[in-house]
């Protein structure tokens, strides 16, 4: 069997890792500067959200594809990933950090072993 489905959801795993440490550790302060303009120009708290986890997938995508030198990679881990949070958001309110990224890693996981693995 093929591992490429295993190192591009480890791969994820990590972008999701240094995604959160940039934005929340190293560019705080930006992030939340950021965070207001997109609340003011969108016209509830939702779309506010929204823009976060599309802006959150394009740079998994980023990620991704420039690890991998496939953008064809890139979009399917940013895709699985956004769909991921969008569900487990609206399905699973009280979620810890391990569950999270736990969630994440499982369903991402077999979502690149259909693809990948056979």
């Amino acid at each position: 069997m093929n591992l490429l489905w295993f190192y591009v959801a480890i791969i994820l795993a990590l972008s999701d890792v240094l995604h959160t440490q940039l934005m929340w550790k190293v560019l705080n302060n930006f992030y939340i500067i950021l965070g207001g303009l997109i609340q003011q120009t969108t016209k509830t708290t939702w779309q506010t959200w929204l823009a976060h986890e599309i802006m959150e997938a394009g740079f998994h995508f980023i990620v991704l594809s420039i690890i991998f030198l496939n953008p064809v990679i890139g979009i399917l881990a940013a895709l699985i990933h956004f769909v991921i949070d969008v569900t487990h958001t609206i399905f699973i309110r009280n979620m810890g950090e391990l569950e999270h990224r736990a969630l994440h890693f499982v369903v991402e996981s077999l979502f690149f072993i259909l693809i990948y693995g056979f």
